[in-house]
C-alpha cells in the first residue's frame, strides 16, 4: 500500500515545520501533533499510512508512544519511524525493539528521509 498520509509527532514547531516542508513537497498529505499523546489519539482517529515519531517530549516519550501503537489492533499495521537528535546505537535499537520500522537521527536529510519512507510503498 502506498504511503500517502503522514502523521509527524514532534514536540518542537520548528521540526514539525521543517518535516512538514519535506513531506509535503515530496508529495505526501500531512498532519501533526506536538506529543505523544496527542499522536496516539490522532494515529487512532485517522489512521495514517506512516508516523514519523520524536523521542524526547514532555509526558509521554515517543519510545513509549510506538509501544502503544504496536501493540494496539486498531494501529499495529501503521508504520512508525523514529526521528530524533538521539543517535547512539543503543538508542537506536531500543526504538526498533518498542515497534519502529526505521530510524532517522535529526537533523533530517530530505532525500533520506523520502528514500526511509518509500521503501514501505
Amino acid at each position: 500500500m502506498p504511503i500517502k498520509n503522514v502523521l509527524v509527532v514532534d514536540d518542537s514547531p520548528t521540526d514539525r515545520q521543517h518535516l512538514t516542508d519535506i513531506l509535503s513537497k515530496g508529495g505526501y498529505s500531512v498532519s501533526t501533533a506536538a506529543s505523544a499523546e496527542e499522536g496516539i489519539s490522532k494515529a487512532k482517529a485517522s489512521k495514517p499510512d506512516l508516523v514519523l515519531m520524536d523521542v524526547v517530549m514532555p509526558g509521554q516519550n515517543g519510545y513509549q508512544a510506538t509501544r502503544e501503537l504496536s501493540k494496539d489492533e486498531a494501529t499495529k499495521h501503521i508504520p512508525v519511524i523514529i526521528c530524533t537528535s538521539k543517535n547512539q546505537e543503543t538508542d537506536k535499537v531500543w526504538g526498533m525493539r518498542q515497534g519502529a520500522r526505521d530510524y532517522i537521527v535529526k537533523p533530517v536529510n530530505a532525500d533520506e528521509l523520502v528514500a526511509k519512507i518509500k521503501a514501505f510503498d
